[in-house]
């Protein structure tokens, strides 16, 4: 009797000593969480106004660490993903505040009049148009929906570049506040085809440092419309669903895409070749500027983005390439388009 009272004695002891280490365990992996979302929020200047705002942006802080962590320690991923400045924003509030592409079916379902590169043959196996000195430092939107605006500057100065050799840092602000349709209305998102036939229409656009980028929507101002640094005289778009066409078209010149950036994985992205999952409904555009091969063996599109050095590769997003989708991975081959210097 006192052995079966000794045994059920210990075996007690056992569960609660189980009981307590672990709610200590998961104690010390909240204190440890709560150390890392100060250390975050002291890195990037964040600050909270109310204590339930705080506690808030503590769980979804959380809460993305473990979706990053479990990713991460999966293995056999081609990419790899980081906490970053995005970390205390769900992906909805990150897509509402970060994408902006606007796109139009009517135009959409256009064929394009021109693609000038459509008979090209001799296309290089890789090209980082970075190397050729034809592309600007990361540039960041911030949380104004104008990424349409930073994708069709990025394809002007490399453009302009190409054609007449000088780099400019261009005036995403001017588009922005001056290139409004319908269809595009600056912060509230836009399209690439837009800041190209406004550009034409001005006959230009001016240098960054005479027409400021604040990161929201302004009114067009006249005399600064007349600082025109670099100009285009048209601009073709890439036929859609079309990869190969694509190349061709990255192959001579910097071009602007449009993709979905849908899902954690495009926010937390942070190296390697991006292979998804992402779907095909257009959210958010980018520059390509150039494409390759990874060491292994992996074929992808260089992308620059405007959401500062912080993100990706420092900047930059490596995104597979040649698959089985005609919509190229993400919707990347959907709608490019290029502006003719």
């Amino acid at each position: 009797m006192a052995f079966t009272l000794r045994i059920k004695f210990f075996t007690l002891l056992f569960v609660v000593c189980g009981a307590f280490a672990s709610a200590m365990s998961r104690m010390l992996d909240e204190t440890i969480v709560a150390e890392r979302h100060r250390q975050w929020m002291v890195q990037h200047g964040r600050s909270y106004a109310m204590q339930e705002e705080q506690t808030m942006r503590f769980q979804i802080f959380k809460s993305n660490l473990e979706f990053i962590d479990n990713f991460n320690n999966m293995g056999n991923q081609t990419y790899k993903l980081s906490i970053n400045e995005f970390a205390d924003l769900t992906n909805e509030e990150f897509l509402t505040y970060y994408a902006g592409y606007e796109s139009s079916p009517t135009e959409i379902s256009l064929k394009p009049k021109r693609f000038r590169y459509e008979n090209l043959t001799n296309v290089p196996d890789s090209i980082d148009w970075r190397k050729k000195g034809a592309v600007t430092e990361i540039k960041d939107q911030r949380s104004c929906g104008s990424c349409w605006a930073f994708s069709a500057i990025a394809a002007v100065e490399g453009a302009v570049k190409i054609k007449n050799g000088h780099l400019f840092s261009l005036s995403e602000q001017q588009v922005v506040d001056c290139a409004r349709t319908k269809l595009t209305q600056g912060c509230n998102g836009g399209w690439m085809d837009d800041a190209f036939k406004y550009i034409i229409k001005n006959q230009g656009v001016a240098k960054e440092s005479e027409y400021r980028y604040t990161s929201k929507d302004g009114n067009c101002s006249r005399e600064k419309e007349t600082f025109r640094a670099a100009r285009i005289v048209g601009y073709e778009d890439v036929p859609k669903d079309n990869e190969e066409a694509l190349l061709k078209a990255a192959s001579q010149q910097p071009v602007s895409v449009a993709l979905d950036c849908s899902g954690h994985g495009f926010q937390f992205y942070s190296g390697g070749v991006y292979g998804g999952p992402c779907r095909t409904s257009l959210n958010h555009a980018v520059t390509v500027v150039g494409y390759g091969t990874s060491e292994d063996g992996i074929k992808y599109w260089l992308v620059k983005n405007s959401w500062g050095k912080t993100w990706g590769e420092n900047g930059y997003m490596r995104i597979k390439r040649d698959v089985h989708s005609k919509k190229g991975l993400c919707g990347i081959a959907k709608k490019p388009s290029y502006p003719v210097a």
